[in-house]
């Protein structure tokens, strides 16, 4: 059996979702965030196994020859390389004492304002490690699920402005930050043959609320009682198939934004566009790199990625009547604001604290 500890709900945190009449109250949850790439990432089965992902990149062209009569040419091929990606578990529990439900006159409520807490921590931890996350360090402080238990995220793939350090370089444009005080922007294009997340087989897409019933556990004392117990799960990996679809505009200095030399933001985005191998259409001109017409190759969904401190910038600078292609417009039936018709949308664990990527 388990062993009560700290992490169960007490009599003080049932009181405070009782009102005077013994219903629960409205609670504001002030640690909500919003991480819209969360929405917008597409998701597949793994192709490894239970719990990984196989891609193969083509890492060289075959040579042709010039030849001349009775001369002949070399063999040549074409070379390839294989990548396997790994898929991360998160999981956790909410223990109710049974005792506190009794108590209540809507004990499903209870249960219901515990468990949309667990939704929104995992939904942040999941953003967290999307663009962060690097499964080659020992995490040692929380989350415990980081670091080599979890998925490479993003920034680790895109770690340098330098070509000779990494290729992904050639998608990473400098905005001139050189203090601790930057953040990215990420155009970022999910598609099955560019970039999407995955997971296992053997599993369900997306958050999992298990209603595990009773379950017995016992205090400090040892002393046996009974819980209402459910458990939360996420299983999830990320591939980038094709790293010449995510882009990272990095080194922003967020302290520039309201005043000094700030960075040319649009700039900087349409450099971001012109980055992609293939552009969205309304984004610019170039779609395929073979196909024409009704035959042009969609290779899936772009949007522009930003925290709070960006996108209330960004929001300022479409009220400009001069920047006619930064504009406020409808995604997915909401309002939004769009660059060259590419969303741009707002991730509040994309951080203000990031150092300079060199």
């Amino acid at each position: 059996m388990a062993t009560l500890g700290p992490t169960f709900m007490t009599l003080a945190d049932w009181a405070l979702l009782q009102d005077k009449d013994g219903k629960i109250p409205d609670v504001i949850n002030l640690l909500s965030q919003t991480n819209e790439i969360l929405d917008d990432m597409m998701w597949t089965a793994s192709n490894d196994g239970t719990m990984g992902y196989k891609t193969i990149v083509a890492t060289g062209l075959p040579q042709a020859y010039w030849r001349m009569i009775n001369q002949g040419v070399p063999r040549s091929k074409a070379t390839r390389a294989m990548i396997t990606e790994t898929c991360g578990h998160m999981e956790t529990f909410s223990d109710v004492d049974e005792m506190l439900l009794d108590f209540s006159e809507n004990a499903k409520a209870v249960r219901l304002v515990e468990a949309l807490s667990f939704l929104e921590a995992m939904n942040q931890q999941m953003a967290e490690t999307l663009f962060y996350n690097n499964t080659g360090l020992i995490q040692t402080s929380a989350p415990l699920s980081a670091g080599p238990a979890a998925f490479m995220g993003l920034s680790p793939r895109y770690p340098s402005v330098l070509t000779t350090t990494a290729q992904t370089a050639n998608n990473v444009i400098d905005a001139g930050g050189t203090a601790s005080t930057n953040t990215s922007i990420w155009l970022i294009m999910f598609g099955p043959m560019s970039v999407h997340g995955f997971f296992p087989k053997t599993s369900k897409a997306g958050f999992q609320q298990i209603d595990l019933g009773k379950v017995n556990v016992v205090d400090g004392n040892s002393n046996p009682m009974l819980v209402w117990r459910e458990q939360f799960k996420w299983d999830a990996g990320l591939v980038v198939k094709d790293w010449r679809f995510a882009v990272r505009v990095a080194n922003i200095d967020v302290t520039q934004l309201s005043g000094g030399t700030p960075p040319n933001l649009i700039n900087l985005m349409i450099r971001a566009i012109h980055r992609l191998p293939i552009q969205p259409r309304r984004a610019g001109n170039v779609y395929t790199s073979g196909q024409s017409g009704e035959r042009q190759l969609e290779m899936g969904r772009a949007a522009f990625y930003c925290n709070r401190a960006v996108s209330t910038w960004l929001d300022i600078q479409a009220l400009n009547k001069q920047n006619v292609l930064l504009k406020m417009d409808e995604f997915d039936g909401k309002p939004v604001t769009t660059f060259r018709g590419i969303p741009i949308r707002t991730c509040d664990q994309l951080l203000n604290t990031e150092a300079r990527v060199v």
